[in-house]
């Protein structure tokens, strides 16, 4: 069994993704899944990130390509229309601009940015040789606090990036992580299952067992992504996100339309 639902997929107009639409589409259909979102970066609101994100003059073209898929395969699958947007405090006005731009199925917010410098970029990682590991995933998670406290999101990305290149904390992260828990639960926002960890060094999903386990405690929902940057990543790994789930005692995930909560699914 699978998720009938992957809401993390890019496209290429973000500059480091591959595939037209179709070709995401498609392999979806093959998998059996029902419904997916296009959830590619929003445009950079504090700098200019060309190759990462999409461009503002972009998201005309973004919702011109996600309506045709939408025409060529309606009746065969649910196509939601998202973007996956970066909390950067004190920018929260350009980020709300952005998102009500256009009307949105759901919005995933992420934090990609700790202090000013991108914990999950190569280009990077040097950083991590003199910085405070511990404190990093401390401020870390202040900011998914924030992210969900902002009111401009309904799925939380990869809530525990820090550790894509193996900077786990050494210091226990439980009231961190509670916190965080507990501030998704009463915004309402949800967590998801990302299995894009598993193409990365760390080669674990994100959040980590012990970690989905006390979002799963607090009663944050879930849902599911691969963070799809190819076609051939749609869906992938997804099994093995059931199986995660499951262990961590999750026994339904949801679906978003609209802006809102749509479906509790059973899993």
């Amino acid at each position: 069994m699978i998720p009938n639902i992957d809401y993390h997929m890019h496209t290429a107009l973000c500059g480091h993704a591959v595939g037209s639409l179709s070709e995401y589409v498609e392999q979806a259909i093959a998998l059996g899944i029902g419904e997916i979102g296009f959830s590619d970066h929003a445009p950079m609101v504090h700098m200019r990130l060309q190759g990462v994100t999409m461009d503002y003059r972009q998201l005309p073209l973004y919702h011109r390509l996600i309506d045709e898929v939408k025409a060529k395969y309606s009746g065969k699958i649910a196509i939601k229309y998202a973007l996956e947007a970066d909390f950067i405090p004190g920018f929260e006005a350009k980020t709300q601009e952005i998102i009500a731009g256009y009307p949105y199925d759901y919005i995933i917010g992420s934090v990609h940015f700790v202090n000013g410098w991108a914990i999950d970029d190569p280009m990077a990682i040097e950083y991590w040789k003199t910085a405070d590991i511990n404190q990093v995933w401390r401020d870390y998670f202040k900011l998914l606090r924030q992210s969900a406290q902002s009111g401009m999101f309904h799925i939380i990305g990869h809530c525990d990036l820090p550790k894509k290149f193996g900077h786990r904390p050494t210091a226990d992260m439980s009231d961190e992580v509670k916190a965080t828990a507990k501030k998704f639960k009463e915004c309402g926002v949800a967590v998801e299952i990302n299995t894009s960890g598993l193409r990365k060094p760390i080669k674990e999903m994100y959040p980590s067992p012990i970690f989905l386990k006390l979002y799963c405690a607090a009663g944050v929902p879930l849902t599911f992504g691969s963070d799809a940057h190819t076609p051939g990543d749609v869906g992938k790994n997804f099994r093995e996100a059931v199986e995660l789930a499951k262990s961590v005692g999750y026994t339904e995930y949801v679906s978003f339309d609209k802006g809102k909560l749509a479906q509790r699914i059973k899993l």
